[in-house]
């Protein structure tokens, strides 16, 4: 699960209208991080974005894929909610943020309810 160094400096380039966005390499990957939520997964240079109820719909209705991973001790894959980012939005930086901003707001939420502590 490589992340190259080209990438990341391209998406936070593009992420800049959104303020301090920061990564951090993780497990292979790297996280996305807006005012230490993190709301962004980065595997195999793939965006992926958080989604919770509210924006869950936005992923599904184009068709996009949720993160999925396996383990060792696990037969079936383990499935994260985190999504595949659509790849136009790559070509409008304006766009990305308007997705980017619903991830980290689904992010936000997530970590207000407890549910990322499950």
């Amino acid at each position: 699960m490589p992340v190259s160094s080209e990438y990341i400096d391209h998406l936070l380039q593009l992420l800049e209208p959104l303020g301090a966005v920061r990564t951090k390499r993780m497990f292979g990957g790297a996280g996305v991080f807006l005012d230490g939520t993190m709301f962004g997964l980065i595997v195999d240079d793939v965006l992926y974005l958080k989604a919770d109820d509210e924006n869950r719909s936005d992923f599904e209705e184009r068709g996009l894929s949720p993160f999925t991973y396996t383990k060792k001790t696990r037969p079936e894959p383990v499935q994260l909610s985190y999504f595949e980012a659509p790849d136009d939005v790559f070509d409008d930086p304006g766009d990305l943020c308007v997705w980017a901003a619903k991830a980290w707001e689904a992010a936000r939420r997530t970590a207000k309810g407890g549910a990322a502590k499950k």
